[in-house]
């Protein structure tokens, strides 16, 4: 049962309070955002759309917003020779929106006019305030972050699933002394990582991805990670610690009722983690021939 603490409630009015006198300050209350022609929804696509132009359904899962606003949103911004939006032509499913002159233009215009509403904030600030502001402003956009990441169970031959395992790839081969030769390693094909047999997560920020895990489910043997890996752009967000709790649950789903994973000795930061998050440094169960640490959790029954 999910009960509200007085601590809780308190916490829910903060972020309200919060909410209130960020969107007075900023402006976004107003139908003219920023002193311009158009409201802060259309302004902001047109931010997003950027100089090289963008796919819509990026725009759309980059924003959270559904295909209808966003549909109207862009034939408002065309209407007034803002964007063109046309299909790619090597695919004419996919849509793509670009500036037009004018848009740019307004584009820059935009960009003059978040600058100086920037420096309005900090102005009135002495120099010890103004750190304080832009640091605090740093630590909520890195857990607002953090809060909008997503965690799916997808196929391991999705798109975003193989982008994510290419790039598991190339830095396990630029981390290791011995470089790192996914052939020779004991990795599970995709096969392995699809269920029955496993589960594969795609972490998303923005709908980009930024993370991957794996879960090996061998019948009347120990669960095992596999292929867990997060972007650095993505570091400092708590992903690693979602990616092993939300494992760790599924894996107790399963029934298992032990949890294991090893790596490598150049991945100093990854022991760390996992020592935190409670497993426990056990004897090689494996032949991995790029592991120096093997680690095992024991799974307590479900309490829920």
């Amino acid at each position: 049962m999910n009960r509200r603490t007085q601590t809780d409630t308190g916490q829910i009015e903060q972020v309200r309070r919060f909410n209130r006198t960020v969107t007075e300050r900023v402006g976004v209350l107003h139908d003219h955002y920023l002193g311009g022609d158009r409201p802060v929804g259309e302004a902001r696509l047109l931010w997003e759309i950027g100089e090289r132009g963008q796919d819509v359904r990026r725009l759309r899962e980059r924003l959270g917003l559904d295909s209808g606003y966003v549909s109207r949103l862009l034939r408002a911004l065309a209407a007034d020779g803002l964007v063109t939006v046309e299909p790619l032509p090597e695919d004419r499913r996919v849509r793509t929106v670009r500036l037009t002159g004018a848009g740019r233009a307004e584009r820059a215009l935009l960009d003059d006019r978040s600058d100086a509403l920037a420096g309005s904030l900090l102005e009135p600030l002495n120099t010890a305030q103004r750190a304080r502001l832009v640091a605090a402003m740093a630590e909520v956009d890195r857990l607002l972050t953090a809060a909008t990441v997503t965690l799916d169970a997808v196929d391991p031959d999705q798109p975003d699933a193989r982008y994510c395992l290419r790039s598991y790839v190339t830095e396990l081969q630029e981390s290791f002394d011995t470089g790192f030769d996914p052939a020779l390693s004991l990795l599970p094909d995709a096969g392995g990582l699809r269920p029955p047999h496993g589960l594969f997560l795609v972490a998303r920020a923005h709908g980009e991805p930024v993370g991957c895990a794996g879960l090996k489910l061998p019948p009347g043997a120990p669960a095992e990670i596999k292929r867990m890996w997060v972007a650095p752009a993505a570091r400092g967000l708590g992903l690693g610690r979602r990616f092993l709790a939300e494992l760790e649950e599924r894996a107790r789903r399963h029934g298992c009722a032990v949890l294991r994973l090893d790596t490598n000795k150049a991945l100093a930061a990854a022991q760390g983690l996992y020592r935190s998050c409670g497993f426990a440094e056990v004897p090689a169960f494996n032949d991995e021939p790029y592991a120096h640490h093997w680690f095992e959790k024991r799974l307590g029954q479900d309490e829920s």
